[in-house]
């Protein structure tokens, strides 16, 4: 029996997955087959991927172009372990013009029916923002109005996601002024009253302040899907997408954040997510991160 210097004490019944942000290959039928295949050799479970307005999976894909990558994926032995976008962003459901909220709902439709079609249980929803540090250009936005237009926006989205049988998670941004503590996001989540609207947790995204084992206990069941992201507390800085860091290298208390996740009965996907590709020796970021997610799980390391 290895210590727990090696790995952890027990072994955690949870699913690893990587988002393909960090993979180094590129966003084409091609490049996805090399980083799913590339995943499965660093021995993942899953992989977490990224809807877009172009690219391999998007606006463009047509139903019979998904149904190729669903069965690649099989072929290839890999999971989906949940479907990202930044076009939250770019189109903010709470934002004050009425054609920048009218810009995503035809794509987060699209997205719940591409799930539906990919083997994608959970969809990470961002539902909008009172201010976008990484975007100062985009107007603020008073916090009841972001309340009022994203409760909406949820609503507009839910009777397609209950039909495909496909769970919005809603993801906590931590620099956003929206949903910025636990009995806020569970308040939100809850008045929809449906098993189909959770909770997609990042760790990272509690911030400098926050601690992500508190969350975890207070939101119990609601959470749906995880983002494993790694934070430097002592360098925190804005936006949060440049304080993540690698896997260990940071202020997250892993073995009480998996404790916690076991202790409310998460038993779904770890979702390692990482912005930054190597610019050298790219494919060492994933067998790297997949080690140390092994050895967080109590799994065997895939280097002694």
């Amino acid at each position: 029996m290895m210590s727990d210097v090696m790995k952890a004490k027990k072994a955690y019944p949870m699913k690893t997955s990587i988002n393909l942000w960090a993979f180094p290959y590129p966003n084409t039928i091609d490049g996805l087959k090399k980083n799913l295949e590339l995943a499965k050799r660093a021995k993942w479970d899953g992989v977490e991927i990224n809807f877009d307005e172009k690219g391999a999976i998007s606006m463009e894909s047509t139903d019979d172009d998904l149904k190729k990558i669903a069965k690649m994926r099989k072929e290839i032995g890999i999971d989906f372990g949940g479907m990202c976008t930044f076009l939250f962003w770019k189109y903010p459901p709470t934002s004050a013009d009425t054609k920048v909220r009218e810009k995503i709902v035809p794509i987060t439709k699209r997205m719940i029916t591409a799930c539906e079609i990919l083997g994608v249980e959970s969809l990470l929803v961002v539902p909008g923002a009172v201010w976008i540090p990484w975007a100062p250009e985009t107007p603020v936005v008073a916090f009841q109005d972001a309340w009022d237009r994203a409760t909406k926006a949820i609503k507009e989205y839910l009777p397609l996601a209950e039909d495909k049988k496909i769970v919005l998670s809603i993801e906590n941004i931590g620099c956003n002024g929206f949903l910025m503590g636990p009995l806020e996001m569970k308040n939100f989540v809850d008045q929809f009253k449906s098993k189909y609207v959770g909770i997609h947790f990042d760790t990272a995204n509690v911030g400098p302040s926050q601690f992500p084992e508190d969350w975890i206990r207070y939101l119990g069941k609601r959470i749906t899907n995880v983002h494993i992201k790694e934070f430097n507390r002592v360098e925190a800085s804005f936006p949060v997408l440049e304080a993540a860091r690698m896997l260990g290298d940071g202020s997250v208390n892993w073995p009480a954040v998996m404790e916690a996740l076991d202790s409310v009965g998460y038993k779904g996907y770890l979702n390692f997510e990482y912005y930054h590709p190597y610019k050298y020796y790219s494919e060492a970021l994933i067998f790297h991160a997949s080690d140390y997610m092994n050895r967080m799980l109590g799994r065997e390391p895939l280097y002694t």
